[in-house]
């Protein structure tokens, strides 16, 4: 009799991920197509070939649909820390976003897709919001990430400041590159050009602490 061949390590977690990449990929393109509002969870789910209940075990909110990247944008930034060795927190993060903008990692890729997806979420109040509640929850994450690097306070003012500059500078950076592409600018070298601004003043007002 032939028995069942057990998973080989990391298969699951691999077939699980082409899931909700795959549940994600159909989700963003109907709501690109029609908007938010006008797309169902079922929609998704049949569009997917996945059952209803499938779409929440990926994706608890239906706004986690549009938003699938938080995860990965912190597992970045906690092993970019951590290996880090005598590099102050700060510019371990700095050193991280370049190389993420070098190698036009998909979260700071600006292309036509970008372009609808931001135009898809100014259109829908819920996106907005929820855009903003992330904003603000990525922030404080960070804070926590840079407080605990430097073996501080969690409630370190000087981390918060740091990860709120830190956030403001990729927010307005991100934002001058879509604009950068829609008027046929090069949108790498406008995020860099407001990046490096940002990260100068960072440095400049973090001078003297351990974090930068």
């Amino acid at each position: 009799m032939n028995l069942p061949t057990p998973d080989r390590p990391g298969r699951r977690d691999r077939k699980k991920a082409a899931t909700r990449q795959a549940i994600s990929d159909v989700a963003t393109r109907l709501f690109v197509e029609r908007g938010f509002e006008k797309v169902s969870v079922a929609e998704i789910a049949r569009e997917a070939a996945v059952a209803r209940k499938t779409v929440f075990n990926y994706f608890p909110r239906k706004e986690d649909l549009v938003f699938d990247r938080e995860e990965e944008a912190r597992a970045l930034v906690r092993e970019a820390l951590a290996g880090r060795g005598r590099q102050p927190p700060v510019r371990a993060f700095q050193a991280l976003v370049r190389t993420l903008v070098e190698k036009q990692h998909p979260l700071f890729r600006i292309t036509g897709r970008p372009i609808r997806f931001w135009r898809t979420v100014a259109e829908s109040p819920a996106l907005t919001t929820r855009a903003r509640e992330l904003q603000v929850t990525l922030a404080d994450d960070l804070a926590g990430m840079l407080s605990d690097a430097a073996d501080r306070p969690p409630a370190d003012p000087d981390a918060r400041l740091a990860a709120a500059m830190l956030m403001g500078t990729l927010v307005v950076a991100y934002g001058e590159a879509l604009r950068a592409f829609r008027e046929r600018r090069k949108p790498a070298a406008a995020f860099v050009r407001v990046m490096e601004r940002g990260f100068a003043g960072v440095n400049a007002a973090l001078a003297g602490t351990p974090y930068a």
